[in-house]
């Protein structure tokens, strides 16, 4: 996106939490993509990572950092704010839809 210093915004979470940068996830129209993974512990308990796309403001960088180090997905609620940024990726979608029962 256009106006988004990317490098700046890598660095800030990079200086707080874990981050690993992929290349392509394969939804670019919701650039910029940010996934939170549970810890392995939560994981174990049935958390999934949480898929937030268009993050494209500072604040919501910082809005994940503070949950990030509350715990995450699994330990710490996903604050209200972030809500506006979560979507499904469309795999897990079609995984939903393909598993849903038939109506």
């Amino acid at each position: 996106m256009t106006g988004v210093d990317h490098a700046q915004q890598t660095a800030r979470l990079a200086d707080n939490v874990p981050v690993r940068v992929s290349d392509c996830l394969d939804v670019c129209e919701h650039a910029n993509v940010i996934v939170v993974q549970p810890s392995a512990a939560a994981r174990a308990a049935g958390a999934r990572p949480v898929w937030l796309g268009l993050v494209n403001d500072p604040d919501a960088t910082e809005d994940i950092i503070t949950w990030v180090r509350a715990g995450g997905p699994g330990v710490a609620p996903c604050p209200d704010v972030l809500d506006l940024y979560t979507f499904t990726p469309p795999r897990r979608a079609a995984d939903a839809k393909r598993l849903k029962p038939e109506q």
